[in-house]
C-alpha cells in the first residue's frame, strides 16, 4: 500500500530543521512569473508557515472567489486550486491568519510544464548551440515560454524543499538563455518549450533539472533501484572524458552515488503538477551498469511517474508522457564504447518508443546527428534544433493526441528471407512511404548460432540491393544462406553515418530509421 507523498514529506528528517523558523513564504519553486499547470489538472501550491495557522490562496480576478485554504502542519502548508484555463496573468496571494501576513506572487500564468532532465546534453547551453546569436536575439519574442532551473545540489536524504534554485521563474532573456558552457539554459529544454508554444500558443513552463556525466542511478530513487537489482549504495564512475572535454569542469569522472539527485533535484519536486517531462542521458551508463539500463531507464521512468502522481495528489497523470533522446555519436573509429548497447537499451530492447514496456513515452533518434567539429566534443553535438524538432514531433503525437503528426522513423515490421536476398518490410503509421538510399555496409548479418552473434567478428556486412516504396532488400553475403541466417542488425555502430545521410528515412526524409538487432526466426 501506498504511503501518500505529503506524508512521507511530513516524516522528513530534514522537517524539523526547516520547521524551527517557521517563516511564512511559499516553496523555493513558486515565484513572480511562475507557469502553473491548466485546466483539467490542478495545480497544487505549498510552502511553510506556523503551525497551527491557517493559509488561505487566492487568485486575481477573474478567479477572485475561489480562494483555497489549508492548515500549517509541522510547518507546512498545502493547497490544491480549482482547475483554471491557459492564460493569465494573474496575481497569487497566500495569506497566513495568525501573523496576518501575505505574500503575493505576480505575473503568473496557467499552461503546461514540462521537467528537463538528464546530464550534459542537456546542460548544453543556448549560448552553445550554432548560430546562438540568432537564437538569443529571439528570447523577448516568446513571453509566454517561463523558465525555471534548480541549482546543482546533492543529498543521501529525501528533500522536501530545493536546497537552491539557480534560475528563478523568468521571462526569457538572452541574459538568462545564453550563460557560460553547460551552465544556464538548456538549449534542448529551451528549444522543447519555444517550438511547443508555436505549436499551442499558450504559456509553456520548463523547469531544468540537469547535471553532467551523471548516470541514470544518480536519479533514481532507491525503490527504483531495486526493482533491477541494483544496490543504492554503489557508486558510479562515468564515461572517461575527451581531452577538451577534461577542461569543462562537467564533474564528467566523478564517482556518483546512487540516489543523491533524486532525492535533491527530483524528489523536491513531486508536489508540482505537470504535464510531462523529457530527458536527455545515457553516456555516463555506457560503461556502467550498461547491462541494466534496459530495466533502470524504464523503471525510473515508472518510479517518478507514480511519484509524481502521489505527490500532487494525483493531479499529475500517472502515466505522464515521458521523451527522451536516443544517444548521437562518440568516437568516429570502430570501437565498443557502449553507444550502440544503450542506445537499444534505451527502448527496453524494443528498438522503438512507444513499445509495450515503455507507454505513452516518444524517442528523438539522434544517430544521423554527428558532430565531430564540436568545440565541446564530439559527444556534445551542437545539433540540438533537430533533436527539439525531433522532441516535439514526439510530443504533438504521443502527449497532445495529434493524429496526423509523424514522429517516428521506418521500423521494421515483417522480415522475409529468400535463397538470394532478405526482405525486409517497413511500418510507417502517418507517412506509408519509405526514403532510401542504396548503400554498402549499413546492415549485418549473423548466420552463426545464435550464441555466438554476440561477437562482432561474426558478422559479415551486407549490401541493400533494391527497395521498394516500404520494403528493402538486402544481399546475403557468402558463406551465409537463407537457411543459416540467424540475426539482422542496423547502424550497430557508434558512428554509421555522416550528418543526416544514413540509409533509410520516412518519406519525407526527416525521420531516420533507427538502429536495431533483430532475430530471425524461421517460418
Amino acid at each position: 500500500m501506498l504511503i501518500p507523498i505529503i506524508f512521507l514529506l511530513v516524516l522528513s528528517p530534514f522537517a524539523s530543521v526547516l520547521h524551527a523558523a517557521e517563516v511564512f513564504r511559499f516553496s523555493s519553486y513558486y515565484g513572480d512569473h511562475m507557469v502553473l499547470q491548466k485546466a483539467p489538472a490542478k495545480a497544487v501550491v505549498w510552502g511553510f508557515g506556523q503551525t497551527g495557522a491557517e493559509v488561505v490562496v487566492s487568485l486575481s480576478e477573474p478567479h477572485k472567489g475561489s480562494a483555497s485554504s489549508a492548515l500549517v502542519v509541522n510547518g507546512i502548508w498545502r493547497t490544491t486550486l480549482n482547475p483554471v484555463e491557459a492564460g493569465g496573468p494573474y496575481n497569487l496571494t497566500a495569506s497566513q491568519n495568525t501573523t496576518k501576513s501575505s505574500i503575493t506572487l505576480t505575473d503568473v500564468l496557467f499552461g503546461d510544464i514540462w521537467i528537463c532532465s538528464g546530464q550534459s546534453n542537456m546542460a548544453f547551453t543556448v549560448s552553445q548551440l550554432i548560430n546562438a546569436t540568432e537564437e538569443l536575439a529571439m528570447a523577448s519574442k516568446f513571453p509566454n515560454v517561463r523558465i525555471f532551473q534548480a541549482a546543482l545540489e546533492q543529498s543521501s536524504k529525501e528533500l522536501i524543499d530545493l536546497a537552491g534554485v539557480e534560475v528563478p521563474w523568468s521571462r526569457p532573456t538572452a541574459k538568462l538563455l545564453g550563460g557560460k558552457p553547460f551552465s544556464h539554459f538548456s538549449a534542448v529544454c529551451w528549444l522543447f518549450g519555444r517550438y511547443l508554444y508555436d505549436t499551442l500558443t499558450y504559456p509553456i513552463g520548463i523547469v531544468e533539472s540537469c547535471w553532467g556525466g551523471t548516470p541514470v542511478e544518480a536519479w533514481s530513487s532507491p525503490r527504483a533501484l531495486h526493482k533491477c537489482g541494483l544496490k543504492s549504495s554503489e557508486s558510479s564512475v562515468p564515461y572517461s572524458p575527451q581531452p577538451v572535454e577534461s577542461n569543462l569542469l562537467l564533474n564528467l569522472s566523478e564517482k556518483w552515488k546512487s540516489s543523491v539527485l533524486w532525492n535533491a533535484m527530483i524528489h523536491p519536486l513531486l508536489n508540482m503538477t505537470i504535464t510531462g517531462a523529457i530527458w536527455y542521458q545515457g553516456e555516463a551508463n555506457t560503461n556502467y551498469n550498461r547491462d541494466e539500463y534496459n530495466c533502470s531507464f524504464p523503471g525510473m521512468i515508472d518510479d517518478w511517474r507514480m511519484a509524481f502522481h502521489e505527490g500532487s495528489g494525483g493531479q499529475t497523470a500517472l502515466d505522464f508522457p515521458f521523451g527522451f533522446v536516443q544517444l548521437s555519436t562518440f568516437h568516429r573509429k570502430a570501437q565498443n564504447d557502449g553507444f550502440r548497447e544503450i542506445r537499444w537499451h534505451q527502448t527496453a530492447d524494443y528498438g522503438f518508443a512507444p513499445n509495450e514496456r515503455m507507454k505513452n513515452t516518444f524517442m528523438a533518434v539522434a544517430i544521423d546527428l554527428p558532430d565531430d567539429k564540436s568545440p565541446w566534443g564530439s559527444i556534445h553535438p551542437e545539433y540540438k534544433r533537430d533533436v527539439a524538432h525531433r522532441l516535439v514531433l514526439g510530443a504533438r503525437a504521443v502527449a497532445y493526441g495529434e493524429k496526423n503528426v509523424s514522429f517516428q522513423g521506418p521500423f521494421p515490421s515483417q522480415i522475409v528471407l529468400n535463397q538470394f536476398f532478405i526482405r525486409i518490410v517497413f511500418n510507417q503509421r502517418i507517412l506509408k512511404d519509405i526514403n532510401v538510399t542504396l548503400d554498402d555496409n549499413f546492415f549485418e548479418i549473423c548466420c552463426f548460432e545464435e550464441k555466438k552473434c554476440g561477437s562482432d567478428e561474426n558478422w559479415l556486412p551486407s549490401s541493400i540491393i533494391k527497395h521498394g516504396l516500404n520494403d528493402v532488400f538486402i544481399s546475403i553475403p557468402p558463406p551465409c544462406s537463407d537457411a543459416s541466417v540467424k540475426a539482422l542488425r542496423y547502424l550497430w555502430t557508434d558512428w554509421p553515418c555522416k550528418f543526416k545521410a544514413c540509409p533509410i528515412y520516412s518519406s519525407d526524409g526527416l525521420l531516420p530509421a533507427p538502429p536495431f538487432i533483430l532475430a530471425i526466426t524461421k517460418q
